[in-house]
Parts: C-alpha cells; structure tokens; sequence
C-alpha cells in the first residue's frame, strides 16, 4: 500500500491556553506511525505520510491520541496535500478579497446546513461551499467580520478550522516537492 502525504489541520491549538509544543505533538503523530510528521507554523498544521485510506477513522485515530497525550479535545481534518493545492488554486481566491479563507468541514454541509450558510452571508463576507470546504471570502479584515469560526460553529453544530488561503499556498509550496 502506497504512502499518501496528507495535511491534519488541528482546531483552537496555540490559543485561549491550550498550548500544545510542536515537538510533542510530531511525537504524537510519531506515536501513531504516521511517517515524516513535521508542523507548519505553530497554529496546529500537521504534515505527514500515511497509508490509510479511511480518512474519517484516521481524524478518529488522531483524536484520541492527542487527547491522551495533552488532556483536552482538539478536532482534526485530515485532507491530503494534492486536496490542499487544489483547494489553494480554485478560482474564487483571485485576490479581491480582503480575507481568503478556507473552512474545513468533518462531511459535506447538508442541504439545510448549506440553506443556513446562504444566510450567513452580507454585502461584505461572501460564503461559498465546496465539498467538505467553506470559501470565506470578505472586503474586511477577519477580525473586523461579524462572521466567525464561532458563530458558524454554533449555526450549524459542525466543528470546523479555518485557515487562509495564503498560509495554504505557502504550505503546498514548501511540501508538496518533499
């Protein structure tokens, strides 16, 4: 079975006191024999090499390990390094946008969930679904938005982390060669 580079985006690491140092978190992908773990900044950004191919078990797999290594409960989305380059190169990110954001969802939105989202969106933050993603795009700074990593959560009961899509690019560009 042939090794997959693949992306684990982790929710609310490095902030509100759930410090978590990156040496021991590429210990705890270690843990799990998930080849070549290295973090990307320390905002919860795991690449590694793995042969699984049930990525929803795999979230599970992590979960639990992270939870037993550092107390506390951190979501994962594991998406693979070709999904992440495609995602960073769709074409809504054409850079008009003051905020490139890219949301990752645990399954698709469903379609009362994508009806909710439609809701969500203003003359300023524009809402896109694709997939298991949410495109947030915005003519402001995120931290000047009414519409939040929170505030979605709590809409739809669906866990998700955002990251942007620069922090995207820059990460295809240094590991999608290694």
């Amino acid at each position: 079975m042939g090794m997959t580079r693949c992306v684990a985006f982790l929710r609310a690491v490095n902030v509100g006191g759930r410090t978590v140092k990156m040496d021991a978190l590429r210990a705890a992908f270690d843990a799990l024999a998930l080849a070549n773990a290295q973090t990307f900044i320390a905002s919860g950004n795991v690449i590694f090499d793995s042969g699984a191919r049930d990525a929803a078990a795999l979230e599970r797999r992590i979960e639990a390990r992270l939870l037993a290594d550092f107390g506390f409960e951190i979501h994962t989305f594991v998406r693979t390094l070709d999904e992440i380059a495609a995602l960073a190169a769709h074409s809504v990110f054409d850079g008009s946008a003051t905020t490139e954001v890219v949301g990752f969802l645990r399954t698709a939105p469903t379609p009362t969930s994508r009806q909710a989202i439609t809701r969500m969106a203003t003359d300023v933050d524009r809402l896109q679904v694709h997939g298991r993603e949410l495109f947030w795009l915005s003519d402001a700074k995120q931290s000047e938005s009414v519409f939040s990593n929170a505030a979605f959560e709590r809409a739809l009961d669906m866990r998700t982390t955002f990251r942007g899509v620069s922090t995207l690019r820059k990460l295809v560009a240094k590991f999608a060669t290694v």
